[in-house]
C-alpha cells in the first residue's frame, strides 16, 4: 500500500477547468502511464473470476487517481469502475473507469492493453448498454490516445479517424473475444460459431477497448463479443460511433451479444448471431 501511495502521490491534479474530452484525455494518459510505471517496478496479481480474469495494484492505483480527479474536477457526476470505485450521481451523467483493459495482457508484458475511460449518459449501472457521451482509449507503450463522442470528432493523437469501412462480414477480419468455458456451452458457442465463421479472420487480442478503438480506424473489420461490461463497451462504442461507424447489441439465448464495425458488417454478424437462437 505504502508503494500504491508513492506512485499516487508523484501524480498532477489536473485542472478542473478542462472541458469533459480534454479531462477524459488526461485522465487515461496518467492511468496507463502509471500503470506502466508499477509493472516495470513489478507486480503481483490476484485472481478474480478465472485464470485469465486478474487485478493488480497497478489497475488499483490507477482506478484511485481517476476517482479523486473526478471528484475534485466533476464533484456532481457519478464514477462507476471495474475495481469497485463508485460514486453517486447528482448530475445525470457518470464516468465509467477501465484503469487496466486487457490486464492478463499487461500482466504477462504484452504491450497490447489500455486505460479506457467514458462518459454516460443517464442509466443504471446494471444497463447493458446505455448512451455513451464520449470515450477515452489510450495504449502507453505504442503513446496511442484515442478521443470521440457525441460532441467530439473521433481522433486518434489528435488527427481525425476515416472510420470502418462499409464491407461485407466475409471481407473483413474480425477481433472477438470468448472464454474457454463459454465454448464449452453450446448456447453461447453456437452464436459464436455462426458470426466466425463468416468473417474472412478471426483474431482474439486480449483487449476489447484496444480492438474497439482499431475499429474505429480501420484497422480491425468488425468486432464482437458477449456480455460486456459497461467499461469493457462504452469508451470504444463512443470512438467507433463518433467515426462513423456502426455499433449494436442483439440478446441470443439469454446472453447480450456487442457488435461494432461498418453498417453492412455489423448487421450481418448479428443476423449471424441471431440466426443460433435456440427455442
Amino acid at each position: 500500500m505504502a508503494e500504491m501511495s508513492e506512485h499516487l502521490d508523484s501524480l498532477p491534479d489536473l485542472d478542473p477547468g478542462l472541458n469533459d474530452a480534454e479531462l477524459a484525455a488526461a485522465l487515461v494518459r496518467a492511468a496507463g502511464d502509471l500503470a506502466l510505471r508499477m509493472r516495470q517496478d513489478g507486480l503481483d496479481a490476484e485472481r478474480k473470476t478465472s485464470v485469465s480474469d486478474i487485478v493488480t495494484a497497478a489497475d488499483k492505483a490507477a482506478e484511485a487517481y481517476v476517482l479523486a480527479q473526478l471528484r475534485r474536477c466533476r464533484p456532481d457526476d457519478g464514477v462507476f469502475g471495474e475495481e469497485g470505485a463508485q460514486m453517486p450521481s447528482a448530475s445525470g451523467r457518470t464516468w465509467v473507469i477501465d484503469p487496466v483493459d486487457g490486464t492478463l495482457n499487461f500482466f504477462s508484458g504484452s504491450s497490447y492493453w489500455c486505460s479506457a475511460l467514458a462518459l454516460r449518459g443517464e442509466a443504471a449501472d446494471s444497463d447493458a448498454d446505455p448512451e455513451s457521451l464520449l470515450g477515452a482509449i489510450y495504449q502507453p507503450q505504442e503513446d496511442k490516445l484515442w478521443v470521440g463522442g457525441d460532441a467530439t470528432p473521433a481522433t486518434l493523437n489528435g488527427e481525425a479517424l476515416a472510420g470502418p469501412a462499409d464491407a461485407r462480414l466475409g471481407l473483413l477480419g474480425a477481433a472477438t473475444s470468448i472464454q474457454p468455458r463459454w465454448l464449452e456451452q453450446p448456447l453461447s458457442a453456437m452464436p459464436w460459431h455462426a458470426a466466425a465463421v463468416q468473417a474472412a479472420s478471426i483474431r482474439i487480442l486480449g483487449s476489447g477497448s484496444c480492438d474497439l478503438a482499431r475499429v474505429a480506424t480501420g484497422e480491425i473489420g468488425v468486432w464482437f463479443q458477449h456480455s460486456c461490461p459497461q467499461w469493457d463497451w462504452l469508451p470504444g462504442k463512443a470512438i467507433v460511433t463518433a467515426a462513423g461507424g456502426s455499433t449494436a447489441t442483439v440478446e441470443v439465448n439469454g446472453l447480450t451479444w456487442f457488435a461494432a464495425g461498418g453498417t453492412t458488417a455489423v448487421r450481418e454478424v448479428v443476423a449471424a448471431l441471431a440466426s443460433a437462437r435456440v427455442g
